[in-house]
């Protein structure tokens, strides 16, 4: 994969940087494997906003990603790499031995034609989901899963991946893409390699158009609010607004939201890097 810049014929064009989606072999989706997919335009059941800034987009087609990767013992061959917009990452459509097909998140380096396959039976090869007690010790690993059977919910973005450090009891020593060190249970599954589309983070979008086709509508900041829609809104002229903080007066640097008795401390090693 790689990055396209364009000549600068207009405003728009001007710092616009792209994906070339050299990487990507099919057009259109797997039909059987596709679902609808509706808008809200950020409101709830009753039709009241009850989130800002969202809505318009283009129309969008859900690919039903298996996160799981239960379907072990059987090879499975790569027939496609995609693009998928609800995610930043490619997904890549399996055909397995026994004719079923399944979409996956495609890690870097995984090509049309591989083998991939899940379980006990699976070597530590790129796109092949592994028990955290089977695989190396120093592995980049992704797609996570926190318990075992719910499928993965770690490192599943475009270019992010974890490391297995250690493993001691029952338990696999995991450094997160956030630079947490955590434990978690060696029965949990996980993808060898790292998600593919790593450069998505250089992708410049160019023009605030871009922002509406992804279902963004315009972002208003607090301090040119009225007193009554925001804490940080009013004052005469362009007085900015006090302590940085959101809409419902929690601030913004610094202030910790983590509950302080949380279950799932005795898991953390090592908080995530400030």
């Amino acid at each position: 994969m790689g990055l396209k810049k364009f000549k600068p014929t207009t405003p728009g064009q001007r710092h616009k940087i792209n994906s070339d989606f050299s990487e990507v072999t099919a057009k259109t989706p797997e039909k059987s494997l596709v679902e609808g997919k509706r808008k809200t335009g950020g409101r709830n059941n009753d039709g009241r906003m009850t989130m800002r800034y969202i809505g318009g987009g283009h129309k969008q087609k859900y690919r039903v990603i298996d996160f799981k990767r239960d379907k072990h013992g059987v090879p499975a061959t790569v027939k496609s790499i995609e693009y998928d917009p609800n995610r930043t990452a490619r997904i890549a459509l399996l055909y397995y031995a026994d004719g079923e097909k399944r979409y996956i998140i495609a890690p870097e380096g995984l090509k049309v034609g591989d083998k991939v396959m899940a379980g006990k039976d699976a070597t530590p090869d790129v796109g092949n989901a592994m028990y955290l007690a089977d695989i190396p010790l120093g592995t980049v690993i992704h797609n996570i899963e926190m318990k075992p059977g719910k499928g993965g919910a770690i490192a599943r973005g475009a270019g992010t991946y974890a490391q297995l450090n250690a493993r001691e009891g029952k338990y696999a020593i995991i450094k997160m893409p956030s630079g947490e060190t955590r434990m978690i249970l060696t029965t949990c599954l996980a993808t060898i390699g790292a998600v593919s589309n790593s450069e998505h983070n250089l992708v410049v979008s160019g023009k605030a158009g871009r922002s509406r086709w992804l279902g963004r509508r315009p972002r208003v900041r607090g301090v040119v609010m009225n007193p009554v829609d925001h804490p940080m809104g009013g004052g005469e002229g362009r007085n900015s607004g006090g302590h940085p903080r959101s809409r419902n007066g929690i601030p913004a640097k610094g202030y910790k939201t983590r509950a302080k008795k949380k279950y799932s401390d005795k898991f953390i090693i090592e908080r995530r890097k400030k």
